[in-house]
């Protein structure tokens, strides 16, 4: 059986989210800088290692000064994630930190292939790899999971406790449901009630996006850890925010635009070195960062062109330029 996390979330109680597209090594690395104190990596199809693709397979590099990492899989096929879970325990060693299931992500490419959030339809299946992986690999196993499948039929708590029985290490929740996607608010109310029906440690995630929202969520919940994913982006300071709120501590103060500039600018270098033409991913970060400052739609058109550095320097010259 897997290891727990007893104690762990006492030590890492600020958790940047796995997020496709998003988490990549350079964008983990801001955040830890910013005060993350775990990072997943983007979610990794258990198929895709199966194959031993090259592409699926860097997902699982650390990032710069980053010495653990937690590994999110995806998956409906019990043996293939047991198998390719130990492969990744075998190849990643002290810096994995834990396994994680994905069993939340709501896009219709994963749950039109029943990954993901699909698996809150069959709890039964969703126990079977669990229990695999956990028979599989000596790190703790953890699962993540939204309030339910339909809009209005919460089953998170009774799935939570059928995710605990098969061995899961913690449970993370995201507080709306799977055909909810992401519209309206998250019902934190569903962590809290999550949080009294298991023994194992609970995460808690959704509408995170500064440190009020932080000591609110944990204070409603009783959580063991926040999870903060679309506040992040653009935004690796909500990290500081919320390490000084859930410290009792003033808020550092919103970045100026020139500071979101640089830090723009590092995060295009960073990914730049480490994934080449893939620069061009930088074009949803840099709308992150730019979001609400004065000049910033205009310049939109213009970083949908960037393919190097240099553009999107040159949009950044501008921008700076147009705030005078």
């Amino acid at each position: 059986m897997a290891a727990s996390l007893e104690g762990f979330f006492e030590r890492h109680s600020l958790l940047l989210a796995p997020m496709a597209g998003v988490s990549d090594e350079a964008f983990r690395a801001l955040c830890r800088e910013q005060g993350a104190d775990l990072t997943y990596t983007e979610m990794v199809s258990a198929k895709g290692l199966s194959y031993a693709n090259e592409k699926t397979r860097r997902l699982l590099r650390l990032a710069p000064g980053e010495d653990q990492v937690a590994v999110q899989l995806f998956g409906h096929e019990p043996a293939v994630m047991a198998s390719q879970a130990a492969w990744v325990e075998q190849e990643m060693g002290a810096s994995l930190a834990y396994l994680d299931i994905n069993m939340g992500c709501p896009a219709r490419k994963i749950v039109t292939k029943g990954d993901g959030s699909a698996l809150m339809k069959d709890p039964a299946l969703a126990a079977d790899i669990v229990r695999a992986v956990a028979a599989a690999v000596e790190h703790p196993v953890t699962v993540k999971f939204r309030r339910g499948w339909a809009e209005g039929d919460e089953t998170c708590v009774e799935f939570a406790r059928r995710m605990e029985d098969a061995g899961a290490a913690a449970a993370a929740v995201h507080g709306r449901f799977a055909l909810q996607m992401y519209r309206g608010r998250a019902d934190w109310g569903a962590i809290a009630r999550v949080k009294e029906a298991v023994g194992i440690p609970v995460v808690g995630n959704g509408d995170v996006k500064r440190g009020a929202d932080a000591c609110a969520l944990v204070a409603q919940t009783g959580c063991d850890a926040v999870m903060i994913a679309r506040g992040a982006q653009g935004n690796p300071w909500v990290f500081a925010q919320c390490k000084a709120a859930l410290a009792g501590e003033a808020e550092p103060a919103a970045p100026s635009a020139a500071e979101r500039v640089a830090m723009a600018r590092r995060h295009a270098r960073l990914l730049a070195q480490r994934e080449g033409r893939n620069i061009v991913r930088m074009r949803k970060h840099a709308m992150w960062y730019m979001a609400g400052l004065p000049g910033a739609s205009a310049a939109r058109g213009r970083i949908n062109s960037c393919v190097s550095v240099a553009d999107f320097d040159a949009v950044f010259d501008s921008l700076l330029a147009h705030l005078g």
